[in-house]
Parts: structure tokens; sequence; C-alpha cells
């Protein structure tokens, strides 16, 4: 079976409404995909860092309770696990402050059995950040020398507005050493100060990746690559929260990879009109039912439905 390989970071968040907390719950960008895709059935391990503490036991503990393997979380022995505190507004549209207390980040994590075909899921400023750049980019290179898929979220937030210039190189070689690249209007905005899905494609991402994926909030998905342009109407849903909402696309449209068989070799061939739209439904799909609740990753009964789609396509393949 095929695997799908996170990094990234956790942290715990805890959300509010109208200046009261309403929840709590293990979080982070890759991680929220990784805890959708375990509850879908599909085969998932994460690697990331944690502090040694409650918070981190719960992250480790909720990893494993949802299917996914937590094997490779690097556990700080004198520090505190990062929480973040999400303001939710009239629209349920997040604000964030993130509070971390990790001294010395030094991610150091034995390099998890990769295959041909898997499918590594990585971004955010984790994805970038110059402190542990040596051990996420090794890791990157030895999947790609695997033939694992690279799926690029790239995530960047105002929050490192000031860090653009320092963390470029980075980001240049992420994009370079993904298959496809996934970002948010907001991230190109702060990024390069543009915010057209084709002018963002021709000028910053075709020359490093020919498959881009530019999401618009409410407005329509764009898909950018050399053999298709198209629109995708979002799908309307009654939200509750918008916290998970692109980490759930990235994972529903991992998740429609493995369902449709989406390999290394039909990438590089280029993926069918059919094929794209297939994915970014699978993808629409885990985003609009994450935003039911506030638990930043789908619910447990779309789950189950996602996992018998699977089962179901594994038994007529035997």
């Amino acid at each position: 079976m095929r695997k799908v390989i996170g990094i990234g970071e956790t942290v715990l968040d805890i959300i509010f409404k109208n200046g009261q907390p309403i929840g709590a719950v293990p979080g982070g960008s890759v991680f929220n995909g990784v805890i959708s895709l375990g509850r879908a059935g599909i085969s998932a391990a994460f690697i990331s860092e944690t502090g040694n503490d409650r918070v981190g036991r719960e992250i480790i503990k909720f990893l494993n309770d949802n299917g996914v393997n937590a094997d490779n979380i690097n556990v700080f022995p004198d520090s505190k696990s990062p929480i973040s505190l999400a303001f939710l507004d009239d629209n349920n549209d997040a604000e964030y402050l993130f509070y971390k207390d990790h001294p010395r980040d030094q991610l150091d994590f034995v390099y998890p059995d990769i295959q041909p075909d898997d499918i590594v899921m990585y971004g955010s400023f984790y994805a970038v950040n110059p402190v542990i750049r040596p051990q996420v980019h090794g890791f990157l290179e030895y999947a790609r020398a695997k033939g694992a898929i690279l799926y690029y979220d790239v995530n960047f937030r105002a929050a490192h507005r000031n860090d653009v210039m320092k963390i470029t190189p980075n980001l240049l070689e992420n994009l370079e050493l993904a298959d496809i690249v996934r970002g948010s209007q907001e991230d190109f905005d702060v990024l390069f100060r543009k915010t057209d899905a084709d002018k963002v494609y021709n000028a910053e991402i075709s020359f490093y990746c020919k498959k881009f994926i530019y999401t618009r909030g409410a407005q329509p998905v764009a898909l950018c690559s050399k053999e298709l342009r198209k629109d995708y109407p979002i799908v309307e849903t009654e939200t509750v929260s918008t916290i998970g909402a692109g980490d759930n696309f990235n994972a529903g449209l991992v998740y429609g990879m493995v369902k449709h068989g989406i390999t290394r070799e039909v990438i590089d061939r280029g993926l069918t009109e059919e094929q794209w739209d297939s994915i970014i439904s699978c993808a629409q799909l885990f985003s609009a039912d994450c935003c039911k609740s506030i638990s930043n990753s789908i619910g447990h009964d779309f789950g189950r439905q996602m996992r018998d789609a699977l089962n179901d396509i594994n038994n007529q393949q035997q």
C-alpha cells in the first residue's frame, strides 16, 4: 500500500470566538492534513518535534489514535510544546498568535521507509526555516531519490513577512523539488506582492514546477499546468471554522492521488483534465468537511466514507 509521510510543525490550537475559548485541538499545517488522511484510511506517518510535556504527549497520542505513525516525533527533553491562539472573526476566519519555547531547534529523526510513489507532504515556515533547513532539505532529497512524489504547500503567512529575503533560497529549492505546488492568494501577496494566479505561475512558479494549484478563499480554485489551465468553483458549505481549510484541501488532493492511481509516471507524463477534475474534487470535499467543525481535520464519519470508498477500489483491483 502507498504511504503518505508528512513533515511539519505541531502545535496545540486554542480556538477563541467572541473573546472566549471554545475548543483546543492539536494542530499544525501538515499535521492537520495527515490526521485527515489517517481518518480516511491512508497509511500515514508524521515527522516533527514536541516538547517533553503534557501537550507533547497529547499530540503523540492524537496521532496514534487517528491511525498516523508517530515514531519519528522528536521529543525535546527541556522544551515546552508550541501553543497557537486562533481568534475566529464574524466569517469564522482565524487570526493567530503563536507561542514557541524551543530554545534549540534541532530536528533529529531516522528516515522512514519510503517506496516509489509514496507521497511526501511539506510546507509552511517549517519547510523554509533556516535553523532546521539542513535536516528538512536532506530528507526531501532522500525522498525524491527514493521515487516519492513531493507535494508542497507554500503556506507563507504575513507573520513572517520580514523573513522573506532570508528564506527565499530555501523556498526556491522547495519549489524545484516539488511535483505539485499549492499556494494561497495570501501566500503570494506576502512573498511576491502578486495576487493573480497566472502572473504568479508564469513569473514565480513555472520555471521550477509545472503543476500549480492556487486557492483564493471563497473564489474559484485555479489550476495552472503545462497541459491545462482551469478554474474550479468552490463547494458551498456551512462554515464553522476555516482554520484547516487549506490543510485539508491538501489532504484531499493527496487522497485523490492515491484513490485514482496518480503515480510518478502519470505526473511525469502529464495528468489529463479528467484526472485533475477527480483529484481536485476530492480536495474540495475534504476542505468543505473540515470547515463544518473546529477540529482542524475532516470528521470521523466523513473519514469512514472515504475509507470505505478506498477499500471498494482496492477490492475491485484484487
